[in-house]
């Protein structure tokens, strides 16, 4: 049964189940008027086409909530249906005497919120997999503000990670004949390198370029995630040449490389739950079947991170190896338009290719890549072959990664080498050349830093 005629059997489940509940609630109407009503009786219906029915009107009515509202719901599904930590401690207690099977299955039942059964029961309603997907977005916004909405949105992301494994992912390649609905999603929510409109699609979806997309079942015309990939010969550089749609289209099967320049997670709701990683290993399964000739895999990859710690370090420049002069230079890239200077962007080069190499080869967080992407592609089991001073040229691109772009190379004998040694070890693949670029004396830091820690 395809995803369209199951809603509508969900539909005419739910239909019939408000029948039933109307005349059940007829002296108590006014019992569904709140969707705090709604979910109390959600959780106590043991019907199933009444429990459809009343999922879908908190749907329904979720749907047409303003933020303040969203927030009030959400603080009252805090309020209501969380853990209770006195059952919790008596279960727990009871556990610690007997150990046997049934009271740990009781502690078990205690330590989960009765939030996350609502959840459960609300993703029984049609389209109530794409609600909760937005429910977590709108979560993620108010915990900034609201972080005692925090479990709210733990027991959301926990049941989502279920949900969203690789077992229920069906990959698909992306192409012109796509439906439509699909291909305007891709052009809205391409992040990395913005399209202008069909004509910048069109490009992307050449002979000489390949789209890949992670479906849900329940979410079947909404990407997940989606890697856009350019054949080429030769290690790209610069990003100009693959995303300028009137260049000539080359012919694929003389390409030995493939070149990912593009990833874009869809659902913001779904942050946390990854799924590039798995995307990019299958893409690369299935490139390599296609494309018996393709020899290397490599990121074109911005550094998004870069200016934001840069910005920081001007503050210290001592500590990072500036001289004097370098810093009066870099102070000039405050202002809006500085890499329309030629003659400074040709000054800063020593220095910055320095530091960017550095960011990359040491800045951490928690001992992992401090920058995002170089974090994901070096967990996944790639290497970072090279840096490309001014791969992307574009205002976006100077203004998170002052005009650099990275090559993060996946070689397919050694992807699980380097993933183990990554996450057992923290052991970096990262190119001998991106270490020779970091200054001798920041290196000498390092070595000093390495030596007091192990002191």
């Amino acid at each position: 049964m395809n995803s369209l005629r199951f809603n509508q059997f969900l539909h005419s489940v739910a239909d019939t189940g408000m029948e039933l509940l109307r005349t059940r609630l007829r002296s108590n109407s006014g019992q569904l008027k709140t969707l705090t009503a709604l979910c109390r009786e959600l959780l106590s219906t043991r019907g199933e086409a009444s429990g459809i029915a009343i999922a879908r009107d908190i749907v329904n009515q979720y749907q047409e909530l303003n933020e303040d509202q969203r927030l009030q719901f959400f603080e009252m599904v805090n309020e209501e249906f969380s853990v209770d930590v006195d059952d919790v401690a008596v279960a727990a207690e009871t556990f610690c005497k007997l150990r046997d099977p049934a009271s740990l299955r009781r502690l078990t039942e205690q330590v989960e919120s009765q939030c996350q059964e609502l959840i459960r029961r609300i993703n029984m309603a049609p389209g109530g997999t794409a609600t909760i997907v937005e429910m977590r977005r709108d979560l993620l916004e108010l915990t900034k503000n609201h972080p005692q909405l925090e479990p709210v949105e733990y027991d959301l992301k926990h049941l989502l990670f279920s949900w969203f494994n690789r077992g229920f992912l069906e990959i698909e390649q992306i192409n012109w004949e796509t439906p439509a609905i699909i291909l305007e999603k891709l052009i809205q929510y391409e992040s990395v390198h913005a399209m202008k409109g069909w004509q910048d699609l069109r490009g992307r979806l050449a002979d000489d370029r390949r789209c890949f997309a992670f479906f849900h079942p329940t979410l079947p015309n909404e990407p997940l995630i989606f890697v856009e990939v350019a054949l080429v010969q030769g290690l790209s550089e610069s990003i100009e040449p693959i995303i300028d749609a009137t260049q000539p289209v080359t012919n694929p099967q003389k390409a030995d490389t493939a070149i990912f320049y593009s990833i874009n997670n869809c659902q913001q709701g779904l942050k946390g739950v990854s799924f590039g990683n798995l995307l990019i290993k299958q893409v690369v399964e299935h490139l390599s079947r296609e494309f018996p000739n393709l020899k290397h895999f490599s990121t074109l990859s911005p550094i998004p991170g870069f200016r934001r710690w840069f910005d920081s370090i001007l503050k210290q420049p001592d500590q990072y190896a500036i001289s004097k002069q370098d810093h009066e230079l870099m102070l000039k890239m405050q202002s809006d338009d500085w890499y329309e200077d030629e003659k400074l962007l040709e000054s800063l080069k020593p220095a910055l290719q320095g530091l960017i190499a550095y960011y990359l080869a040491y800045a951490r967080k928690k001992d992992e890549p401090l920058d995002p992407v170089a974090r994901f592609h070096l967990r996944n089991g790639a290497r970072l072959k090279r840096l490309n001073w001014l791969g992307d040229c574009s205002p976006n691109g100077f203004q998170q990664s002052a005009g650099m772009l990275a090559n993060y190379i996946y070689e397919p004998d050694k992807i699980v080498q380097n993933h183990e040694a990554h996450v057992k070890d923290r052991i970096f693949a990262i190119d001998r050349k991106i270490y020779d670029l970091v200054p001798s004396n920041l290196r000498g830091n390092q070595s000093k830093k390495r030596q007091k820690r192990k002191n």
